[in-house]
C-alpha cells in the first residue's frame, strides 16, 4: 500500500506503461501548468510544463520516494522555471543594452501588472509566495517544493508580501 496516492501510477509508469503515464499528467498538469504560468511566464507554461514533464519521466528511475510524486514533480517544474527566468534575465540585460526600458510597471489600463511585480522578487521569494499565496499550498508542502525548512517558507512568503505592497506603491504612485 503507497502513501502516495499516486504511488501505484508511479510504479506502472517506470515500467514502461503507457496509460499510467498518461494518467500521471492528467493528475498533476493543472499544478504543474499553473506553477509555470507564475514562475515563468503565461505565454510559455505549457512549454516549460512539457519540458518539466520530459525531465521527470528522463529521471523516474531515480525518484525514490521519499516525497510524493506531485511534490517531487512540482520540484523539477520548479527548477525548469528556474532556468527559463535565469535566460530570460540574461536576455533582458543584454537588450537593455540597446533599448530604453520604460520606466514604470504599469499596464496601459493603470493597473500594475503584478507579474512584472513577481518578476522583480528574487526566485526563492517568489516560488514561496506563488506556491502558498498563488496556489494555494500548505506551507509544508512548499518547503517539500523548495527542499527547506517550513519556517524558512514563512519568511520568504512574508518577505516578499512585504517587498510586493512597497514595488505595487511605488508603480502607482509613478
Amino acid at each position: 500500500m503507497h502513501l502516495d496516492p499516486l504511488g501505484e501510477l508511479v510504479d506502472a509508469a517506470r515500467h514502461g506503461d503507457g496509460p499510467a503515464i498518461n494518467a500521471l499528467v492528467r493528475e498533476t498538469q493543472t499544478d504543474v501548468l499553473r506553477l509555470c504560468a507564475h514562475l515563468g511566464s503565461q505565454g510559455d507554461a505549457e512549454d516549460l510544463a512539457q519540458d518539466a514533464y520530459l525531465r521527470a519521466f528522463g529521471s523516474l528511475h531515480r525518484f525514490r520516494g521519499d516525497s510524493q510524486f506531485r511534490s517531487w514533480l512540482l520540484a523539477i517544474a520548479r527548477n525548469v522555471c528556474a532556468d527559463y527566468v535565469r535566460t530570460r534575465v540574461r536576455h533582458r540585460r543584454i537588450d537593455a543594452l540597446r533599448v530604453p526600458v520604460p520606466e514604470s510597471a504599469v499596464s496601459l489600463a493603470g493597473e500594475v501588472e503584478w507579474s512584472n511585480l513577481l518578476d522583480q522578487l528574487d526566485d526563492d521569494q517568489r516560488i514561496a509566495f506563488v506556491l502558498t499565496a498563488l496556489m494555494g499550498m500548505e506551507y509544508s508542502q512548499a518547503a517539500e517544493i523548495c527542499n527547506c525548512p517550513v519556517g524558512t517558507i514563512r519568511s520568504r512568503v512574508s518577505r516578499a508580501r512585504a517587498h510586493l505592497l512597497v514595488l505595487h506603491r511605488d508603480a502607482e504612485s509613478a
